[in-house]
């Protein structure tokens, strides 16, 4: 079930998965029986129980940890940086994970870079196109787009993480980029999608040719909010679109906003990025389903050799075919002792590459990301 309320930043105290709606109201609504959703329902399994949920089989699975390494010489992408090697870190068993740092290049790749489901990872190129086509200044808020009728009525989904929105009301591009990213709105997603291209089929052939043209050869998009499982993609593939997206201001700061107000509903989100605001953490973007598992793809900064960096990492697939909620937790926890890691022991390995007689190849980037 892509998108489930699993994947919502949890307000205190946590509900039990059963108990929780599909967009969390974290202040009071003047409407309380118009936008508060239907409850979806988790049923729990045993290890000889599998139970379907939409196109996706929702199995018992064993648990996921870590192992500590350096990174693999042959990793694919982006060249390995030879301070990597120097480093070791605690990637994730299971799944996908890739990190690079901006000037001075991958901190290495592991898992079979094979198309996986990705969920609401999804929307960074949903949000990437639509600044493709309707660039905005940096603080501004955009262009004015009127939501239809079929938006609002998604607002009531039990199936899905959707955001309120009101048919025939005003919104700011700014501010439905920000109910597709921090509450991650599938509704509002294929909202944005009408609006640039006139149908979500056209603007999904948008998406294709972006991935095509950023050199994403492992990735396919099959729709804009991340609900199809055919909606595959890699590691590899998704940390060139992070380190494309992260060039747009604007981008930047709606990945980095930790909480949104939908006008006219008096419901405020929170980022599902429980990472976002710590250990240097500025975005990016979770995805949670039971297909996909725990996908978090982060963005966190530190400064290295006098320069703040920027460090990029996509983790994908984490225990998937269990509940999503546990996947999301699996993909967060794996993420953080990354980013705890690389930031912990990157200037010091940077210092070591860059003492007289090491390898001189560190100065191939010198210069410092932007912010």
């Amino acid at each position: 079930m892509p998108d489930t309320p699993a994947e919502r930043a949890p307000a205190e105290p946590v509900p039990s998965p059963a108990a929780r709606s599909s967009f969390r109201i974290l202040s009071p609504s003047p409407f309380p029986s118009r936008f508060r959703l239907r409850r979806s329902v988790l049923v729990p399994l045993t290890a000889a129980v599998a139970l379907l949920v939409g196109t996706g089989g929702w199995y018992a699975a064993g648990g996921g940890s870590s192992t500590v390494g350096p990174a693999p010489a042959d990793a694919p992408g982006e060249k390995v940086a030879p301070l990597a090697r120097s480093l070791h870190l605690p990637w994730p068993r299971e799944g996908q994970a890739s990190v690079t740092v901006e000037g001075i290049g991958s901190l290495g790749t592991r898992g079979e870079q094979k198309p996986v489901p990705i969920a609401s990872v999804t929307k960074v190129m949903t949000a990437y196109v639509i600044l493709k086509g309707h660039p905005m200044r940096a603080d501004s808020h955009g262009a004015t787009v009127v939501a239809d009728r079929r938006a609002a009525d998604e607002s009531y989904s039990s199936v899905e993480t959707t955001a309120p929105v009101l048919a025939g009301k005003e919104y700011t591009q700014r501010r439905l980029l920000e109910l597709m990213m921090v509450p991650s709105g599938n509704n509002v997603a294929r909202l944005l999608a009408r609006w640039d291209a006139g149908d979500e089929e056209a603007f999904v052939a948008k998406m294709n040719r972006a991935a095509a043209g950023l050199g994403m050869r492992a990735t396919t998009y099959t729709g804009v909010s991340g609900m199809e499982t055919s909606t595959r993609s890699t590691a590899d593939d998704q940390l060139r679109l992070a380190r494309a997206a992260m060039k747009d201001p604007v981008f930047r700061q709606v990945v980095a906003t930790a909480s949104v107000t939908a006008p006219g509903a008096g419901a405020t989100f929170r980022n599902t990025n429980k990472l976002l605001g710590r250990d240097g953490v500025i975005g990016l973007k979770t995805g949670s389903s039971t297909p996909a598992g725990g996908n978090l793809v982060w963005a966190t900064t530190q400064k290295v050799a006098g320069a703040s960096r920027l460090i990029l990492g996509v983790v994908l697939h984490q225990r998937a075919g269990t509940d999503p909620t546990e996947g999301s937790a699996a993909a967060h926890e794996a993420s953080r002792a990354l980013i705890a890691a690389i930031r912990a022991d990157l200037p010091a390995a940077a210092d070591r590459a860059r003492a007289p007689g090491r390898d001189p190849q560190f100065s191939a980037g010198s210069s410092a990301s932007p912010r």
